[in-house]
């Protein structure tokens, strides 16, 4: 289960109890950090809490907040700048040479700015969507700290910001973050004053189909159900692809490789993994996800027999250009000497993420350049000193 799914499953247990909570959301990050902008964590009042801001620095700072949070029912911004040589950024191990921004809100049970119950539909449905969120503002504008935009690209936008010309410029932002599935921090000079906001597109769960319901399906299925994704596994042999065999696939399907343009949806976000030990079978799956707009097609088994897959298709008439050359992935996974079936399962996981993020799959050690590509305004965050209700390294121990 993915850290957001965990955050999503214990508010909606929250909400049912009606206890109360505080979110601690990551909205600007300047340098090195352990978590990006986006990264959240719940907090439960007895101080339980899901998910992570840090990589451990900020986690009981950030909980002492969410107590004066919940007890004054009043959003803040905390800043922590460890690139100071002040001695609270040692003291406190805070080892990255960044300054982040965290939101920390209660949370309400208003139906209608609901995010986490936004969120909560987006991966149910599958669908991409925008939450933008107010978190530093000046002068007179009616805007708050922690009003929202929420956007789905199959639904109208819904927003509580009082200033109707920032819920504009928000409004036209988020759209075009919507089709570049871009996050971002913007400022925004307003005639009111000026606003801070975090742009944060939320991505539908990875759709993996699997192609063979074979032993080593198995741990493939677990490391992606780990990472969040949307898993589907398909065979022809109905007793194969079961439930008691593969509780933890979301959808499992019985169709000969022929038959499942009927059964499944292959889009540009699908990965798939061809692992049936079948020739005959791989080739008919080749024949049909080839030409489709997946994102990557990882082939089971060694140079030599994707080679003889490809060239039997191209005598049978099959026409295979460099693009459709280009999403194929054989052997599948990372070269890191996977040898059982748990092991080639993390080298397929970790290229398919590779893929999907455009990096080479190397070592960290040999990057060249930041681990993440910057994606916020520094000047946002340069000038947040005047952000009302930001503090910085409100350390309290």
């Amino acid at each position: 289960m993915s850290e957001l799914q965990a955050i999503l499953d214990a508010y909606s247990d929250m909400l049912r109890k009606n206890a109360p909570a505080a979110l601690a959301t990551v909205v600007q990050v300047a340098g090195s950090a352990y978590r990006r902008a986006g990264a959240r964590m719940l907090i439960a009042a007895d101080g339980h809490t899901i998910g992570s801001v840090s990589g451990g620095c900020l986690e009981r700072d950030v909980l002492n907040q969410a107590r004066r949070v919940l007890q004054w029912s009043e959003p803040r911004v905390v800043t922590y700048d460890s690139m100071s040589d002040d001695d609270v950024a040692w003291e406190f191990n805070l080892g990255c040479n960044g300054i982040v921004n965290v939101l920390i809100e209660p949370m309400t049970h208003d139906k209608e700015q609901d995010h986490l119950g936004f969120l909560a539909n987006c991966l149910r449905h599958r669908q991409t969507g925008i939450v933008a969120v107010v978190f530093g503002i000046e002068g007179t504008t009616k805007a708050k700290i922690g009003n929202r935009l929420l956007l789905s690209e199959h639904g109208p936008a819904v927003h509580d910001i009082g200033d109707g010309e920032l819920a504009d410029a928000i409004l036209a932002d988020s759209s075009c973050a919507l089709e570049s599935s871009t996050s971002t921090a913007k400022r925004y000079e307003l005639a009111a004053g000026r606003a801070d906001v975090y742009i944060e597109v939320i991505l539908p769960p990875v759709p993996l189909v699997i192609f063979g319901a074979g032993h080593d399906a198995l741990p493939l299925i677990r490391l992606a159900k780990e990472l969040g994704w949307h898993v589907t596994l398909a065979d022809p042999r109905p007793g194969h692809a079961t439930r008691t065999r593969f509780p933890l696939a979301d959808v499992l399907i019985a169709c000969r490789p022929e038959e499942m343009l009927e059964h499944i949806t292959l889009d540009g976000r699908t990965v798939a993994a061809v692992m049936t030990h079948n020739f005959l079978h791989d080739s008919e799956l080749l024949r049909v996800l080839l030409p489709s707009p997946v994102r990557y097609v990882g082939i089971l088994g060694s140079k030599r027999r994707t080679r003889r897959l490809l060239d039997h298709l191209q005598q049978a008439g099959v026409s295979l250009s460099e693009h459709h050359l280009s999403r194929v992935y054989s052997p599948i996974g990372l070269d890191i000497g996977a040898e059982t079936p748990e092991e080639i399962a993390l080298a397929a996981v970790a290229e398919i993420k590779a893929v999907l993020t455009g990096r080479l799959g190397g070592m960290l050690r040999t990057r060249e350049g930041p681990l993440h590509e910057p994606n916020v305004d520094d000047n946002v965050i340069a000038a947040s000193g005047t952000t009302q209700g930001t503090m910085y390294c409100g350390l309290e121990y």
